[in-house]
């Protein structure tokens, strides 16, 4: 089954630009943890919420002036909506990631898939692994 069938289309997203605290508000607001940060309609990063505690308040920033561009992650990894979703899993454990945008072959995004969209639509054990891969240590092996 392709990604693109198991996806949520509806992506909330914010600029580069837009202020810390909006992010939090947008997060808490609509029950999300990570946002995809776009410049010029670009995907240019992801930003979670693990990023706002690290990045800005555990480091000190004044979250009055700190905007998304400033604790984002900007290596993004996506997949392709025409991915197959088993394939799509083992990337996500591979990574360690738990969820990752999707764009089409235009490389426009199209939606966001997480382990929880997954999960609920591929064999169990294909997103157990998943899940176990993405809970491992960076580095262990098993």
């Amino acid at each position: 089954m392709d990604v693109g069938f198991l996806m949520t289309r509806k992506v909330h997203r914010v600029r580069c630009d837009t202020g810390i605290r909006r992010v939090a508000d947008i997060m808490r607001t609509h029950d999300i943890g990570a946002l995809p940060v776009e410049r010029a309609g670009r995907l240019v990063g992801m930003v979670t919420d693990r990023d706002i505690v690290t990045r800005i308040i555990g480091n000190g920033a004044r979250s009055a002036t700190a905007v998304a561009g400033d604790a984002m992650t900007a290596q993004v990894f996506y997949v392709f909506d025409d991915e197959d979703a088993e394939a799509v899993a083992q990337n996500m454990s591979e990574l360690q990631v738990r969820r990752m945008p999707v764009v089409d072959r235009g490389k426009r995004m199209v939606g966001i898939v997480s382990l929880g969209d997954l999960a609920c639509r591929i064999r169990p054990e294909v997103a157990g692994d998943a899940l176990e891969g993405i809970s491992e240590e960076p580095g262990a092996s098993g």
